[in-house]
């Protein structure tokens, strides 16, 4: 990364959403693709000649009502995660309607952004108002599901302190089928049951089939798990159909998934790393502390990119020094106490 005046350069793709994302929150301009244009007023794009540049300058986040035809090529989970981080510092409450595909093997399902990504936001107290409904349930390749979000502004989030992951105490789970037979939920359940049950007897996994046009354009299933311990640490994991695979497989998939999700330890999963650390340094001026497994590649490149757009830097240490074989880590910062400034122009 270079640096002229207040310009931050970056190449590569594979850091887009959460450089776009700091780049509004700090008002500094990059380098990158255009992806949240519709919920922001003032923002000016160039885009090079050759296509292979982008340069952005950050207008007010204005939110609003929004509606967004997502491409068939991510589910909608790769453009709502982005949203969610920026959400609530609008100028208005977000009401966002998204349409596309709904679950896929890239990107978080709408399930698990309903169900563990939303109550994140809670831990800093964003809570009144905050929904994600299911409209439509949309399988690849054709999509055809709808989704809205709703989220609530805020004037300032508050400071985090949450290094004590607990003990697991319920497994929950959501078993979708669409365009095929209700039968493929209930043979996932079983199969997953089969697994789980060894560790804990308080689990839940509901069925939910989808008939007529609310199933979208394409037949597909998924399972989609999630485990909260005795401190309302979340961790999650899920797994979709294959051509030819069977449900039994998918849900093996996914429970395999959330057990080693689990091992990994800490108060937040590796899937919501980046979104608790962005809040941390957007928190009230005071020391914020997390405890989390190791972190992802994806977070480790977002500490890098809030150090350059936020000059914060987090303190890195062992959460159990005696313990070697231990891999979880207390990340801790200084809040810039970051204030919605564009709500109260409101």
């Amino acid at each position: 990364m270079a640096q002229s005046s207040s310009l931050l350069k970056f190449s590569g793709h594979q850091h887009l959403r959460h450089r776009l994302v700091l780049s509004f929150l700090s008002g500094k301009p990059a380098s990158l693709l255009r992806l949240l244009e519709k919920v922001t007023n003032g923002t000016i794009i160039e885009i090079s000649y050759t296509g292979t540049s982008v340069l952005l300058k950050p207008g007010i986040i204005s939110g609003g009502s929004v509606i967004h035809d997502c491409p068939l090529s991510r589910a909608v989970g790769y453009f709502i995660e982005p949203l969610i981080m920026l959400a609530p510092f609008c100028k208005k409450p977000l009401g966002l309607t998204l349409r596309g595909i709904t679950t896929d093997d890239r990107d978080l399902s709408v399930d698990l952004v309903r169900t563990v990504t939303l109550p994140h936001l809670q831990l800093f107290g964003i809570s009144d108002g905050l929904e994600l409904r299911i409209k439509k349930r949309g399988a690849p390749p054709l999509g055809g599901g709808e989704v809205q979000f709703l989220c609530p502004v805020v004037k300032q989030v508050k400071t985090l302190n949450f290094v004590e992951p607990g003990k697991i105490k319920r497994i929950r789970g959501i078993a979708h089928a669409v365009r095929v037979s209700p039968q493929f939920s209930n043979r996932m359940i079983d199969a997953s049951r089969s697994v789980l049950n060894r560790y804990i007897p308080d689990i839940y996994l509901y069925s939910d089939v989808y008939k007529g046009d609310d199933s979208g354009k394409s037949p597909g299933y998924a399972l989609s798990l999630l485990a909260e311990s005795t401190t309302g640490a979340l961790h999650c994991a899920e797994a979709v159909s294959t051509p030819g695979g069977a449900p039994e497989d998918t849900a093996l998939l996914a429970s395999r998934a959330l057990l080693a999700e689990i091992k990994r330890g800490g108060s937040v999963d590796r899937s919501h790393q980046v979104l608790v650390l962005l809040m941390m340094v957007l928190g009230s001026e005071d020391i914020g502390r997390c405890r989390m497994g190791e972190p992802s590649p994806r977070t480790i490149q977002f500490l890098r990119d809030a150090r350059d757009f936020f000059g914060t830097s987090f303190k890195i240490s062992p959460a159990d020094p005696s313990d070697p074989s231990s891999t979880e880590l207390i990340f801790s910062c200084f809040g810039t106490g970051y204030i919605n400034t564009n709500r109260s122009v409101a």
